[in-house]
């Protein structure tokens, strides 16, 4: 058998992977499996093989797979309207805004298909604030090394990590970089560039740091930069595309940090799996007009109700104790590891259920094999950065499918050790 196809045992037909290659752009780095359907907190490939999955399409399968609620919601909305545009009034758009600003610090909403094109927005309303408010002619915003704010340009240029930049030249201006979780290099930074003349429109950092190894905001921090914020004018953006909905346990990540952003982001984990972004603001600078910003997709019908459901779940009595009883057993059984593993092993860190394994600096393992090891026997994980294991599983995982991933982790590392 080609080592470009992968069988299927139940009716002895090879998943062909070299005719998905050859149309499909490689963009990916993909796994040799082929996932076919799941429930709950698993999944299945095309040979039968099942996998818990905590990876959950990267923090955004909230509700697991197959979820009751989610069918229910995704069959009654495609069975009346699944899109208009936004030419009209659309009920479902505005009782998921009034949802998410009665449950936020937000006041208004808009809709978009991403968590990069919310960013996106972000950026632009920043930019127009400065404009308009401040009358700043060239706005800078600062973002932090490490972090990840997506795949456009512009955001890629937000994303204070070098290796998604390459090739893509030349660049957005008007972005600054400067270390997540330091205040005195963040206040020389901003000191720097506002010497002469206001030019500093927005700080656009995210809660909790993902794509950059699973960092959590340190409060401190967060409250001297809100102060900075508020006595200079100055929009705090957070990036809430990963950690937002309930993944911290608690419904935002800003929670966990005790401030309030001006504009905030949020995405994966709020449609369950369904494409959809959205960027909140408060009134003070919601400024965009008609014709400022749009987007043909963005808050439909369909994606709008589906978020509806996936939202009404997370607040319901006892859902986010939930995930943050399991996020502390999956800590307390990683912190066992590291205590076993101690040339493996460097730190545990986390919010809720997004949580971060990080490896030693000075040996070869990889988290990309840990990665692969694990999947070997059967549970799906993911890297944030060379050196760290992310577990980021659907926020309805049990307490039982915590401690088997546990135990297969714990075997592989035993193996590796």
């Amino acid at each position: 058998m080609s080592p470009d196809t992968t069988l299927d045992q139940a009716n002895a037909t090879p998943y062909d992977t070299a005719t998905f290659d050859q149309y499909v752009m490689k963009t990916y780095g993909r796994f040799p499996i082929a996932l076919t359907h799941g429930e709950g907190c698993r999944v299945w490939d095309a040979q039968e093989k099942e996998y818990l999955d905590f990876v959950a399409g990267i923090a955004t399968c909230t509700l697991g797979h197959a979820h009751p609620k989610l069918i229910e919601a995704v069959t009654e909305q495609i069975k009346t309207l699944h899109h208009v545009s936004n030419l009209y009034y659309i009920p479902p758009q505005g009782e998921l805004a009034e949802w998410l600003v009665t449950h936020s610090a937000a006041d208004r909403a808009f809709f978009c298909n991403s968590g990069a094109e919310a960013n996106e927005g972000a950026i632009k309303l920043a930019r127009k604030y400065a404009h308009t408010v401040r009358g700043i002619e060239a706005p800078t915003i600062i973002t932090a090394t490490a972090s990840f704010h997506g795949r456009t340009l512009a955001t890629i240029t937000a994303t204070g990590q070098p290796k998604y930049q390459k090739n893509f030249n030349p660049l957005v201006p008007g972005f600054v970089y400067s270390p997540y979780n330091d205040i005195e290099a963040l206040e020389a930074t901003l000191a720097e560039l506002d010497a002469e003349t206001p030019q500093v429109a927005a700080i656009m950092l995210e809660a909790l740091q993902g794509e950059g190894g699973v960092r959590p905001g340190d409060k401190e921090f967060f409250q001297r930069v809100r102060q900075l914020c508020d006595e200079k004018d100055i929009l705090l953006i957070l990036d809430e595309v990963q950690v937002g909905v309930g993944r911290t346990g608690q419904i935002w990540g800003y929670e966990n940090l005790g401030i309030e952003p001006d504009i905030f982001t949020s995405a994966k984990g709020l449609g369950g799996g369904i494409p959809i972004g959205a960027l909140l603001c408060k009134s003070s600078c919601d400024v965009f007009e008609p014709g400022d910003h749009a987007s043909t997709f963005g808050g439909n019908p369909f994606a709008c109700g589906v978020a509806l459901s996936v939202c009404q779940m997370v607040e319901k009595p006892g859902f986010l104790q939930q995930v943050r009883d399991r996020g502390q057993q999956l800590r307390q059984g990683l912190q066992a590891m590291a205590t076993e593993f101690p040339a493996v092993v460097a730190e545990v860190r986390g919010w809720g259920l997004i949580n971060g394994l990080e490896l030693k600096a000075e040996i070869e393992l990889t988290s990309i094999a840990v990665v692969k090891a694990v999947m070997e026997q059967g549970l799906l994980l993911v890297p944030a950065g060379p050196k760290v294991v992310r577990f980021v599983p659907p926020l309805i995982v049990s307490e039982a499918e915590v401690d088997r991933a546990l135990g297969i982790l714990r075997t592989a590392l035993s193996s590796m050790a």
